[in-house]
């Protein structure tokens, strides 16, 4: 584990004079300050106002009853394992923060420390969650448009991209290769390991699977990836868009988080040594079916989110499960033994990562506490042919999660109350907007 003298160490070596001091908000917008390289080796101390950790999508924070009234600071507690020198600026670093009350116990209001909690109840059984997240997103041309829509990137000789005719094709990212060779080597240096990418079925949406490891890494990783991927997009002149529906007429993007448990011994609890499913298995797919509604929220956080949600889509509407079967939430890929997994299919790639794999393991585990049954597998029909499972839409989830105690016993009464109110002022703002389809239908005909 590296300490602050590693750390220390790192900085003189190679003259960095700037620490990026940053933490995941409860959208996973990361914020912070900047510190310099000399301070932060000499562990000075980081405070920031509390009221921070949650702070909308759209800039607003929450309401006094949340935070209280005298807007409090939380002190940022660096953890070391998590520093990077950053490729685009050799001179600067950046490290993940903790955020932490003065009593030294951890903010119940901040999503890392969740995903923590939900750890540390695996760590006591002698338990480690894998986990493997694939994601998803668009690249748009960099011209300062997004208020009104997204542009279509320019390829070699001038073409752009038409239809899905390019869907899982390798033409695509070699006509922007240069941009694919800078952020492979980004991601390199951060040690951001990555599995396979791929050109999804839109215009300019691509995919890329993180290689599996431990969670609480997995979702550091991921906003790293975030961060990174806009980073090196914008030197080429892009923009990485991770909406879940950015483009009415195409296909949303997911983080589809595939996971697994292991023992102290590594062996995978949902295979036996017979290579068959376990009782464990079973049951950590029925937590996910009886428990994963209710924190819907988690894993389609805005409006927009909730437009991926859409029959035919392979986004799923429903909590069924089966083999190799992409048409529901609850995928199970064919694979051996040791690699038996389930794939969650409901995050979007706009989800917050900590708060999405925490809820998917809690799911899980209250599964495999309470020996749960599934239902039959279903491996050969349409799921879109079952009964919607999921909320409508982000207003009857946030109802659904603020009545649901299920919620509030995995996630502690004060993380629930406060993510519910960001998210309601959130739709509220949202509610002021006048949409295109608004005019387009509405205005010469009602």
């Amino acid at each position: 584990m590296s300490t602050l003298k590693h750390v220390a160490e790192i900085i003189k070596k190679h003259n960095i004079t700037e620490v990026e001091c940053v933490f995941p908000t409860i959208n996973a917008t990361l914020r912070g300050k900047v510190m310099r390289g000399a301070d932060f080796s000499n562990g000075k101390e980081l405070r920031i106002a509390r009221a921070v950790i949650l702070q909308t999508i759209n800039g607003e924070y929450c309401d006094e009853h949340v935070i209280g009234a005298t807007d409090n600071d939380t002190i940022l507690k660096p953890d070391y394992s998590t520093f990077k020198q950053l490729p685009w600026q050799p001179q600067r670093a950046w490290v993940l923060h903790d955020c932490m009350n003065f009593d030294g116990s951890p903010s119940a209001h901040a999503p890392r420390n969740v995903l923590k909690n939900i750890l540390a109840q695996y760590e006591t059984l002698g338990l480690t969650p894998v986990v493997a997240p694939e994601i998803e997103f668009y690249l748009f041309k960099r011209d300062g448009q997004e208020a009104t829509g997204f542009t279509q990137p320019t390829m070699r000789g001038g073409s752009i991209e038409q239809e899905r005719q390019m869907a899982y094709s390798l033409n695509a990212t070699a006509d922007m290769r240069d941009f694919w060779q800078a952020l492979q080597a980004a991601f390199d240096t951060l040690e951001i390991r990555t599995d396979t990418w791929l050109h999804e079925m839109a215009p300019n949406q691509f995919e890329i699977n993180l290689l599996h490891g431990d969670a609480l890494k997995l979702a550091d990783d991921v906003v790293l990836f975030k961060h990174t991927l806009r980073e090196i997009a914008a030197q080429y002149g892009l923009n990485a868009v991770f909406m879940a529906k950015p483009l009415a007429n195409y296909d949303g993007s997911s983080m589809h988080l595939h996971q697994s448990i292991v023992d102290k011994q590594g062996n995978n609890l949902f295979s036996d040594q017979n290579g068959a499913a376990t009782p464990n298995f079973y049951s950590y797919i029925a937590g996910l079916q009886a428990y994963m509604a209710d924190l819907m929220p988690f894993m389609a956080p805005y409006f927009n989110s909730w437009r991926r949600y859409a029959r035919g889509t392979q986004a799923p509407i429903n909590l069924q499960w089966g083999h190799d079967n992409r048409t529901i939430g609850l995928r199970v890929p064919h694979a051996n033994a040791a690699a038996r997994r389930v794939e969650n299919r409901f995050a979007g790639s706009d989800a917050n990562p900590y708060l999405a794999i925490a809820a998917t393991l809690a799911c899980g585990l209250r599964g495999m506490q309470e020996k749960l049954q599934p239902t039959a597998p279903n491996d050969d029909k349409d799921g879109y042919d079952y009964p919607r499972q999921i909320a409508i839409g982000l207003e009857s989830a946030l109802t659904q999660l603020k009545q649901s105690q299920h919620a509030r016993t995995l996630f502690g009464d004060a993380f629930i109350e406060a993510f519910i109110n960001v998210k309601e002022i959130e739709l509220a703002h949202f509610m002021f907007e006048v949409s295109s389809w608004d005019r387009r239908y509405l205005a010469l005909q009602v």
